[in-house]
């Protein structure tokens, strides 16, 4: 613990060396992390990737952002790792991954909460935007008495509106959009479509002509 404070109160420039060297982290020269508490067990950050100000990520075995992906201000990001003594999730030690991946210009916009007991896998240019959304792998399986987890997978150039609830084993799929306050609790895999609602279901097709869907630059202005 006083080694990652010590790290924490470094300027940057210190701070991405010690990072990689003392915890073996992969941390690109033009990637950057704010003034934030980022220890999971692996982190690479290819180039250009950023994670700003007080954003919190701890207890899960690895985080993996892809070029220009980025992180926004005040996230809590938290997990399970397998390096754990305790009981909960052995049934699925074979298989549980506690991970957070963003592909290549994915963004996270602020105060929202992952729950990666389970792999989070947000796809390329995929945009997780407002606040206060709810990322939650597991839960408890009642008619087991366990704790048990799943994956949450967010498609590749997906845009997911503010305040929404994602529960494990959600899949939103390529070119799609998920509408504010909705509740995704199931696997779709039609694409160019709008979900939505508690729980969401298919709305109506996107257009495909969208320039959404087509940038090549993940910073929408």
């Amino acid at each position: 613990m006083l080694l990652k404070l010590l790290t924490f109160l470094l300027p940057w420039s210190l701070r991405r060396r010690a990072l990689n060297s003392w915890f073996g982290f992969d941390i690109h020269p033009t990637a950057r992390i704010g003034l934030a508490w980022v220890f999971p067990t692996k982190l690479i950050m290819k180039a250009h990737a950023n994670i700003d100000h007080l954003t919190v990520a701890i207890n899960l075995d690895q985080i993996h952002m892809g070029e220009k992906s980025s992180i926004g201000r005040g996230n809590w990001i938290t997990g399970f790792s397998k390096d754990s003594d305790s009981l909960h999730f052995k049934h699925q030690a074979a298989t549980r991954r506690p991970e957070l991946w963003l592909g290549e210009s994915a963004s996270v916009n602020k105060d929202h909460h992952l729950d990666c007991t389970n792999r989070i896998e947000i796809g390329r240019f995929a945009t997780i935007a407002g606040y206060q959304s709810q990322f939650l792998t597991h839960s408890i399986n009642v008619e087991d008495n366990i704790q048990d987890s799943r994956p949450i997978i967010i498609g590749d150039y997906t845009f997911v509106a503010t305040n929404v609830v994602i529960l494990g084993g959600s899949v939103l799929p390529n070119y799609s959009v998920l509408g504010a306050k909705s509740l995704l609790n199931k696997a779709f895999s039609d694409e160019w479509m709008l979900y939505g609602g508690v729980p969401a279901k298919a709305l109506k097709e996107v257009p495909k002509s969208a320039k959404y869907f087509t940038r090549t630059d993940g910073f929408v202005i």
